[in-house]
């Protein structure tokens, strides 16, 4: 009896200072997220106002390039990319020199044309904030990870206005395929905390109630699951085409300001070819998309190439909003096709390329609920795992360890970084992928022979 009053002593300490802590990181990062925001908003206003803005990309890549370079090289890429990285390397450790970097590079990037995010921008200037906190109170190790976790989770929470999504987003991003369950506490008060906060402080979110559900039946969660299937080929093809932008950007020239001057160069002559539309966040794409207008039909894969180049080319921000359009756009572009709901399959693609994408599922189908309500759960969720298993042992965050393996009938190690994952088939006569395989050889030998014997 005795042992047990202690263990729940412990435990009843334990949760009353995590969300003391929870609640104080929340409101840290929701006044940062709020200024951070404002301020991307008065540039991109200010920038915006002229049409000709995006002439100004070569010289927004290259300050942002220099920037970045000369002062914080952890501010390069996505932002949650970083943050990922650093918890899994280093103790959670993240230099408090990022946070007025990221978000001077990041607001240079997209006002002068760059296509980029505003989520991973936040997500990692919460988790700097965090690790400096962290710092100053002289936390141990693990529980600086935790901050950092739940600096991650509350950024996510105040930019888009989910606040349950943002905290299983930070806890479940680090590992494919697991969520980090002691940080789901905190995570959760950080983020309500920090929503709340940036809506006090001013800051307006969109949510886009679905009105048009269909009832639940085995034709429509057919197209539903044939939809996760092909937003998990998007996953495939975003993440192939931020890889060999990479290597493109890499090959072509080893200085950093030509580098920064092509890339520029490159949108300019993409954007007067197609349309302004993919410079920026792409927030404008997904409100079309899914009020439900009708949106060129690869205007996904445009959104994906911009969005490479820039983060390639020198320029800097997130990852996730780029996602969501890309995913929204091409939901747009399945329904189009298959005469279906545009605003629905928008809807169901915005959030299932987020989980294909960044292995995230569960984060990706609250979102669909905080977003588009509870009627959309069901087909939602479909689609989420759908996309997620298909994209397989892949992602936008290289440095993801791997928890899980999406199928039996691959061999592959757990507990490796994504990046470093070599994914090796077994040939096996009991798997349904074998059985295929040795009736197709059978089938294949009988019509050999059979063709023999004609001659």
């Amino acid at each position: 009896m005795k042992k047990h009053l202690i263990e729940e002593s412990i435990l009843f300490i334990s949760i009353l200072k995590w969300v003391v802590i929870a609640t104080g990181i929340g409101v840290i990062v929701g006044l940062s997220t709020t200024f951070f925001l404002k301020l991307l908003d008065w540039c991109m206003t200010l920038t915006t106002a002229y049409s000709y803005y995006f002439l100004f990309a070569p010289l927004g890549l290259l300050v942002s390039a220099l920037v970045i370079h000369y002062l914080e090289p952890d501010a390069r890429g996505y932002g949650i990319e970083k943050v990922i990285e650093a918890v899994h390397k280093r103790g959670g450790k993240i230099y408090a020199a990022i946070v007025p970097v990221k978000l001077v590079a990041t607001i240079i990037t997209l006002a002068t044309g760059g296509s980029a995010g505003q989520v991973g921008p936040c997500g990692q200037i919460g988790a700097s904030l965090s690790s400096v906190v962290a710092d100053l109170f002289r936390l141990n190790v693990s529980d600086r990870k935790k901050l950092v976790i739940c600096g991650l989770s509350a950024g996510f929470a105040s930019v888009l206005g989910a606040p349950f999504a943002g905290a299983i987003f930070g806890v479940e991003v680090l590992y494919v395929g697991s969520i980090v369950y002691e940080v789901l506490l905190p995570s959760i008060i950080a983020g309500i905390t920090s929503y709340h906060m940036a809506t006090v402080l001013g800051v307006h979110y969109h949510y886009y109630p679905v009105n048009f559900v269909p009832a639940i039946t085995e034709a429509f969660i057919f197209k539903i699951v044939l939809a996760g299937i092909f937003f998990g080929i998007c996953s495939i093809l975003l993440i192939a085409i931020l890889k060999y932008g990479r290597v493109a950007a890499e090959k072509i020239t080893a200085s950093l300001p030509v580098r920064a001057l092509i890339g520029g160069a490159l949108l300019i002559a993409l954007t007067l070819l197609f349309s302004k539309q993919f410079a920026g966040t792409g927030v404008e794409s997904v409100q079309a998309s899914l009020k439900g207008e009708k949106i060129l039909l690869y205007a996904f894969l445009l959104k994906a190439v911009f969005t490479s180049i820039t983060l390639n080319f020198g320029g800097t921000g997130g990852i996730v909003m780029p996602i969501l359009a890309i995913g929204a756009t091409a939901g747009s572009s399945f329904g189009g096709v298959f005469g279906l709901d545009r605003a629905t399959f928008s809807a169901v693609g915005m959030v299932s390329l987020l989980a294909g994408a960044a292995n995230t599922p569960i984060a990706a189908s609250i979102l669909a609920i905080e977003y588009f309500g509870g009627a959309m759960a069901p087909y939602a969720a479909i689609a989420c795992v759908v996309s997620f298993l298909m994209t397989g042992h892949r992602s936008v965050f290289p440095t993801q360890i791997l928890a899980l393996k999406k199928s039996s009938s691959f061999d592959v190690e757990i507990g490796k970084e994504v990046v470093d994952i070599k994914t090796i088939f077994k040939h096996r006569e009991k798997s349904l992928v074998g059985w295929g395989l040795k009736i197709g050889g059978k089938i294949e030998k009988f019509y050999n022979r059979r063709n023999k014997g004609d001659k």
